[in-house]
């Protein structure tokens, strides 16, 4: 190992391997704030190793990327319609060291609690990856990538690191879009790749495990020519097929058995509704100054602080979180009630607020019906195809659709068992009425 190279020692990649300016990045109070950001927010409260944080996330994506670039620029690699992409292979070692630089910045820009408190809690048009390059674009981040050997370009990291999605105004190459996909990318993004190993391993579950040293060996960068398109995309090899699909249904199952686990849904929605009762106007800060000094540690000491007072603002949520007095389940979207209405969780949910009271009752929908993205895949005749319709696991895929209905624990048995006579009244009458109306409506003329 090089003298200027650092190492830190990973439960994931064992060892993560720096240089001296990937250090001085490390080192920025930008992302030293990441040791005090929970990975996966309150969800130590129902798998208790869950403490793990966006630091060692970011430097497991960090890790990754360097591993991917160094796949698929592999002259051994790239098929002929790639060639006319690549920048000359004296210019491959700098925008290795900016792709590694940026998926350390990717997460940046988080709130404390990462996603849990982002929901409702920034101002209109504001996410974690605007704030993300917002602290890019500050003097701190970009003075210190002027001063790196070679120098980077702050612009260069910031496309990389937050995507075209989030970027509308810059012009992004062939070449931007795809070392940006190396990170961010739907299906093959290392930003995925290390949550779903490192989050399994922390939670002591096997859902998020898949075969990722074979997966990064089968990556290649090819044309879509399945969509009539010469345009190149983050793809695979077709003896990498399997690891793809271990991948996107380890991502399906952690959603369904930790992501979206119904206590841990409603410890976030208790901590939004905390942090929007303890927060100046109810939003986080948008300045780079105001940013960073938020993380995790003063809205805890908030929450215990609230917690221990009779009434005030946050005061309930607080109590609830730390005491772990949180709402209970009381419904769960069901198949055989979908059938009949397909909004039967939001009418129970409405029902239960109009008897019980509105503080009474919460309503969590998640919604991810959407089909998986697709992706080329090099045939071993030689063709591009598409990966998704090659796969039989794929073409099967379920959609991710849940929803919860909490109620105040101190009702919770009398709404269940009130729900046991009524529920199907409930949605019964929610679709004879709906008929009702759909018959009133009178038939529009034609031409009008």
């Amino acid at each position: 190992m090089a003298k200027h190279e650092h190492e830190f020692r990973d439960p994931i990649h064992v060892f993560i391997r720096v240089s001296s300016d990937e250090r001085r990045v490390i080192d920025s109070r930008a992302f030293q704030r990441l040791r005090h950001i929970h990975q996966l927010a309150l969800t130590y409260l129902v798998y208790p190793g869950a403490t793990h944080r966006r630091f060692e996330h970011s430097l497991g994506v960090m890790e990754l990327a360097g591993r991917v670039f160094d796949v698929v620029t592999h002259p051994a690699n790239i098929v002929e319609a790639v060639r006319q992409v690549l920048p000359d292979s004296g210019s491959l070692a700098y925008w290795r060291k900016v792709l590694r630089i940026a998926a350390l910045m990717h997460d940046i820009g988080h709130l404390p609690f990462s996603h849990a408190a982002e929901a409702d809690l920034l101002p209109k048009g504001w996410n974690h990856e605007r704030l993300t390059e917002k602290l890019i674009d500050d003097v701190e981040l970009s003075g210190l990538f002027g001063k790196l050997t070679p120098p980077v370009k702050k612009d260069d990291v910031k496309k990389l690191a937050v995507g075209r999605k989030h970027l509308k105004k810059i012009t992004f190459s062939a070449w931007d879009e795809l070392l940006s996909e190396i990170i961010t990318g739907d299906v093959f993004g290392v930003d995925r790749m290390d949550y779903l190993l490192r989050d399994a391993y922390h939670c002591g579950v096997a859902y998020g495990r898949f075969d990722h040293y074979r997966l990064v060996d089968c990556l290649r960068i090819l044309p879509k020519h399945y969509a009539g398109t010469d345009e190149l995309a983050l793809g695979i090899d077709e003896g990498g097929l399997h690891s793809a699909e271990a991948l996107l249904l380890a991502r399906y199952f952690m959603f369904t058995q930790v992501y979206l686990h119904p206590v841990r849904r409603i410890y976030d929605i208790h901590l939004q509704d905390f942090l929007k009762d303890w927060l100046t106007k109810g939003k986080f800060e948008t300045t780079a100054a105001g940013h960073l000094k938020f993380t995790d540690n003063e809205v805890t000491a908030a929450i215990r602080a609230a917690a221990g007072k009779r009434k005030g603002k946050g005061v309930d949520a607080a109590r609830r979180i730390v005491t772990r007095e949180h709402f209970k389940l009381c419904y769960s979207r069901h198949p055989e009630d979908v059938k009949v209405q397909p909004e039967a969780a939001n009418i129970i949910c409405s029902a239960i607020a109009k008897k019980y009271g509105k503080d009474k009752v919460r309503f969590a929908p998640y919604d991810k019906s959407g089909k998986v993205s697709a992706f080329p895949m090099l045939s071993s005749n030689g063709d591009v195809v598409n990966g998704l319709e090659a796969s039989e696991v794929l073409t099967q895929f379920p959609p991710t659709i849940l929803e919860h209905v909490f109620v105040a624990p101190e009702i919770h048995d009398a709404v269940v068992k009130w729900l046991k006579k009524e529920k199907n009244k409930l949605i019964a009458n929610s679709t004879s009425n709906k008929n009702a109306s759909n018959k009133k409506k009178p038939a529009k003329k034609k031409g009008a």
